[in-house]
């Protein structure tokens, strides 16, 4: 496809007006002032996009997610986490089965297509289930069949554990690489100290990344002291190896400095939340802190049923305002910062080197972002404008490595119609079970 007339976010996050792109394959092939010309482009221009009041920007990679989750989107509401987990979702997950999750699966593609999300960091189970949804979207994901072990059963034996083993095993490298499979580790309080050594030892042995829900609330924090000698949660997983892997540790919001020296050693990215922990009440991220430290920061929106919603402009304004909250520095979190954080950073934390940014010779997980609208204009800055005017239903199109998933209301590779009916038929199914 060639995008003209179009302005573009480039490497830098600076924006370019008036450019041409054109993508083949899934790859960018060219990016210039002028239309490309010459033997090399002769019948592979493809179709021709009009870019003129638009602006091409690197897709979304949603850092941390549950995508199954839309299935409980709004249940268990006004909880605080532990009472959340366990009074309403530990319930309602206990009576999934393999078609529901698919189902829930493929709606939140449809939603983070529309939104601008190319890839996810997710974890869950029926894992099989869900690839099959990324497979039939087109979309990119790396997925974790998490382990816990809240009755100290042996971790080797732990069906939680074969499965995970099975998934890396089965999906690494999926899909002509767009599906990575991770190692999981849901959090601390959920596993025992031989389950998260040897959830470790299995990331190392496989060269696979981790996944890991890390000091989400006060009370799970100071549960972590207790339980092991006065170590915080990244104190406890990095002794045990948990951080020896390419690590993506999800909400980080109960932190020390010392926690965060170890993180930025260790090259750890931070996955932020700021609505799911805005709305279960678990605090807020230091981010300012995190840049400080020299931390990779990406932006997660957690799972549909504690946000409630995948709208990533949502989830990056919030994520910017609230930099500045914490920080009480109105000049904290540059929007190219934001924007590196919404893009780059997420790509980098699920190990894609060569996505997340507008180059040649780099994946096309793009977006087109429409900036004549009336919440846009008049535009003083056109990054400063994506990050605090812009709205997921500005995204005008979304394509995963050169195919085009979504187009100005249209699906490719999604019948959103469906996915609508079957994920509501599922959760009553579901929640009849109950």
């Amino acid at each position: 496809m060639l995008f003209e007339n179009i302005g573009i976010l480039d490497e830098n996050f600076n924006y370019k007006p008036d450019k041409y792109v054109l993508t083949f394959g899934d790859r960018i092939v060219y990016i210039g002032d002028k239309r490309p010309e010459g033997k090399a482009y002769e019948g592979n221009l493809g179709p021709v996009y009009d870019g003129r009041g638009k602006v091409l920007m690197p897709g979304f990679y949603n850092a941390h997610g549950h995508s199954p989750m839309s299935l409980l989107r709004g249940y268990g509401e006004g909880l605080p986490l532990d009472r959340w987990l366990n009074e309403r979702i530990f319930p309602f997950e206990a009576q999934l089965d393999g078609d529901a999750v698919y189902w829930g699966t493929m709606l939140s593609m449809a939603e983070s297509a529309r939104f601008g999300i190319v890839s996810t960091t997710d974890m869950y189970m029926f894992v099989d289930d869900m690839v099959k949804a990324y497979m039939e979207s087109r979309m990119k994901a790396n997925v974790s069949r998490a382990v816990t072990n809240f009755g100290h059963e042996k971790p080797e034996n732990l069906q939680f554990y074969k499965d995970m083993v099975d998934v890396i095993k089965m999906y690494d490298g999926f899909g002509e690489g767009r599906i990575k499979a991770d190692a999981g580790l849901h959090a601390e309080y959920s596993n025992d100290d031989d389950t998260t050594l040897l959830v470790a030892e299995t990331a190392r042995k496989y060269d696979v990344n981790m996944h890991v829900h890390v000091a989400e609330t006060k009370f799970e924090t100071e549960g972590c002291r207790e339980r092991h000698n006065g170590k915080s949660p990244v104190e406890y997983l990095d002794s045990m190896g948990i951080f020896d892997q390419n690590t993506t540790a999800a909400h980080c919001v109960w932190l020390t400095d010392e926690d965060r020296k170890i993180l930025a050693s260790k090259n750890v990215t931070v996955a932020s939340n700021p609505v799911s922990n805005m709305k279960l009440a678990s605090g807020f991220c230091n981010v300012p802190e995190l840049y400080k430290a020299g931390i990779n920061v990406a932006i997660g929106t957690d799972g549909p049923s504690s946000n409630n919603s995948l709208n990533f402009f949502e989830e990056m304004k919030v994520f910017a305002l609230l930099g500045k909250a914490v920080s009480g520095d109105a000049a904290a979190m540059d929007p190219r910062k934001v924007l590196y954080s919404a893009t780059r950073a997420g790509a980098m934390a699920q190990g894609r080197r060569s996505c997340g940014l507008i180059k040649e010779g780099w994946h096309a997980d793009l977006i087109v972002v429409d900036l004549d609208t009336v919440n846009m204009q008049p535009i003083e800055d056109v990054p400063t404008a994506l990050v605090f005017s812009a709205d997921g239903k500005d995204v005008l199109l979304t394509m995963v490595d050169g195919r085009v998933i979504y187009n100005n209301g249209e699906y490719d590779t999604i019948d959103v119609e469906k996915a609508i009916a079957m994920t509501k038929e599922a959760r009553i199914r579901v929640g009849g079970r109950v």
